[in-house]
């Protein structure tokens, strides 16, 4: 803190503070009196607000003084220093990648080291990382939509334009905070893009698949639909997670790309229980597959089936074969929901089984399923207020 100090000697007045942990003095050239340190007192006030602060400006309070001179020529050094120290967005980029990967998964990193390749080098290499601008990014982000999609598609989607741009802006903002820049991810809102609709299947629709599709995917599919597990839930289901006893599938591992990781979070780590159908199912399959692999669902030689695969030579073929809409299999998860509601289970269980954090996901996206599947539409409402109060439609 700064205080007003007189000199023995002269009896004049001065500022005595400590500044960047040194000390430092500075005449007023004003007589130790009242009226002078009222005068003084707006100045020192104002000191020390800005020691707090970490605003203070030397010379603009002390312009004629050598020390201030001294201060802000060792700033500029620094200035400069820093300016030299900062990397090219190669390095630095190389650098958060270094620092990010423990947190990663091997799914992720596999992602990321793809996008770096395919992406982020090639727009930015060269370039100092403080000297790429808003205007850069936009531009790179535009360059985005004139990738070609998959299949066919003319360019990549919005949704996978935003997952590109969204790391790119952690890089920028980790930079400019480390060497005292402003990042130029400012104003850059993610794109708009069409959510991917809810379409479950009906229980009509899953007796017939299950009954239709090949003998040995019949399980499978069988347990997809009664059990809303993930695709890489039930790929990487393994016997050991499997209770027979209490008639609970627990989730605790999932597979991504051919290895076996932690589930998608740590709501997603959970016990199923299985109705009865599910039950008979995992008996006949621990009888064609339990001696042979430590998963459930398995090739002929014991290893993870191959979701991709599957797909394309079972799922798709057999939608197309029996005239249904062609959707993805994730539309197995949302079935189990919307039957789950339909029956009348509580959304709190249902919540547990499908691995959500609370409720809000059902009421959000798979509770506009429940009056078409159950036929109610009010009627529950219309029934109670009958009851209630006697009320006759004669």
């Amino acid at each position: 803190m700064a205080k007003l100090t007189s000199r023995k000697d002269s009896g004049k007045l001065y500022f005595d503070f400590t500044y960047q942990g040194s000390r430092y003095r500075e005449q007023a050239n004003l007589k130790d009196t009242k009226v002078n340190r009222r005068r003084l007192q707006k100045k020192l006030d104002t000191i020390n607000a800005e020691l707090i602060t970490n605003t203070f400006d030397y010379g603009a309070h002390f312009p004629d003084s050598k020390f201030a001179r001294q201060i802000a020529n060792v700033e500029q050094d620094k200035l400069e220093e820093i300016a030299n120290n900062i990397p090219d967005f190669e390095c630095f980029l190389e650098l958060w990648f270094e620092e990010s990967t423990l947190k990663w998964r091997p799914s992720h990193l596999k992602n990321m080291l793809s996008m770096k390749k395919k992406y982020y080098l090639p727009a930015f290499s060269g370039c100092k990382v403080d000297c790429i601008s808003r205007a850069d990014l936009l531009k790179f982000r535009t360059s985005l939509a004139k990738v070609p999609g998959r299949g066919g598609r003319a360019s990549i989607s919005n949704n996978r334009i935003n997952k590109i741009m969204d790391p790119l802006r952690r890089v920028f903002e980790e930079a400019a905070d480390r060497y005292d820049f402003n990042t130029p991810f400012i104003r850059i809102k993610p794109l708009k893009f069409a959510k991917s609709d809810v379409n479950p299947f009906s229980l009509v629709e899953v007796n017939t698949i299950v009954s239709q599709v090949r003998e040995d995917y019949s399980r499978y599919y069988l347990i997809r639909f009664l059990t809303g597990m993930r695709t890489g839930e039930i790929d990487g289901l393994k016997w050991k997670y499997v209770d027979f006893e209490h008639r609970l599938i627990k989730i605790r591992e999932t597979i991504v790309n051919g290895q076996c990781d932690y589930t998608k979070n740590d709501y997603s780590q959970r016990e199923i229980a299985m109705s009865e159908p599910v039950f008979k199912a995992l008996k006949i399959q621990h009888q064609a597959s339990a001696k042979h692999s430590i998963y459930v669902f398995c090739s002929l030689t014991g290893q993870p089936i191959d979701h991709n695969n599957v797909t394309k030579r079972i799922w798709y073929p057999l939608l197309k074969r029996l005239g249904f809409e062609k959707r993805r299999p994730y539309q197995t998860r949302h079935t189990a929901a919307t039957l789950w509601l339909a029956s009348g289970e509580s959304p709190e269980w249902i919540a547990r089984q499908m691995g959500h954090s609370n409720t809000q996901m059902l009421f959000q996206v798979y509770s506009r399923f429940v009056p078409n599947l159950t036929r109610q539409d009010g009627s529950a409402f219309e029934k109670l207020l009958n009851s209630s109060f006697g009320v006759s439609h004669e």
